[in-house]
């Protein structure tokens, strides 16, 4: 049996709220922006971020497309709300209809639709750059380590941020975090669905359910333990086990600084 470390909740709030204080600070920063999905991620991070700099700093952009769901941008929403943010609602589907159309493509064609689903990504996140070079904000990333660990994310999408509050906690710990601060447990414990494309649900990509998935990868990543060790301890097959190793690797440059011609170049060496 292998178990997700259980959080101290307000030691958790405590250090992320600290960190973040740090990051806006040391960037001579005047707060952050935040995309809102209306998914737990985004709202357990813009929570974080209310916590650490007051209401007054933190900017929620919520960026729906002809197939997103009205019930997210109503729970993104009710979210803003609650925490009594500024929001700014922007209907990108224009935007990325423009793209598609100069690419002539549809999500029609299934063997495109996770290449459309990543230029919607990288659209929201260049609309956030946008609004936080105009503020002197920081855009906040929201993604976990769940995620992070098997590369489900966009480079240059949702994985473009200047600094990432959550990204060293699982799925299932930003659940509970997030049902600490008292967010919805219908945002906290909603399915996780991305809607880059018409339907999209994180089902369909990723290997297991977290609550499979995280002790999973707790034991191959956190306790350094054999694929063949974790099948014993968790009953997932070895064949799921291996694929989650092979996403691992296969994304690794997600996570990196992207190849120089000399390794581990420093670029701030003179300072």
């Amino acid at each position: 049996m292998i178990s997700v470390p259980e959080l101290n909740h307000q030691k958790t709030v405590e250090e992320i709220s600290e960190f973040i204080r740090r990051v806006i600070k040391e960037a001579k920063a005047l707060g952050t922006v935040i995309g809102l999905s209306g998914g737990v991620d985004s709202s357990l991070t813009a929570s974080l971020c209310v916590q650490a700099l007051g209401k007054n700093k933190v900017l929620g952009i919520m960026m729906p497309i002809d197939f997103t769901p009205k019930e997210d941008m109503d729970d993104a929403q009710d979210l803003a709300d609650q925490l009594g943010i500024e929001t700014i609602n922007l209907n990108i589907d224009h935007v990325c209809k423009s793209f598609f159309q100069t690419l002539q493509v549809s999500f029609k064609d299934h063997g495109k639709k996770k290449a459309m689903g990543n230029i919607i990504a990288r659209i929201r996140m260049i609309i956030l750059y946008y609004y936080a070079n105009c503020q002197n904000y920081l855009v906040a990333g929201t993604s976990d380590r769940s995620e992070a660990l098997i590369g489900f994310f966009t480079k240059y999408g949702d994985g473009g941020a200047d600094f990432y509050p959550c990204i060293h906690l699982y799925k299932t710990q930003m659940r509970e975090l997030a049902n600490y601060l008292n967010i919805s447990r219908k945002i906290a414990y909603k399915p996780s669905s991305p809607q880059l494309y018409p339907g999209h649900k994180a089902t369909d990509e990723i290997p297991l359910d977290y609550t499979k998935l995280d002790p999973t990868l707790v034991g191959l990543f956190d306790q350094d333990l054999s694929p063949k060790e974790v099948s014993r301890k968790t009953g997932i097959s070895i064949t799921i086990l291996e694929d989650i190793l092979h996403r691992y690797n296969r994304s690794k440059h997600k996570l990196t600084f992207p190849p120089t011609i000399k390794e581990n170049v420093n670029l701030f060496s003179q300072y």
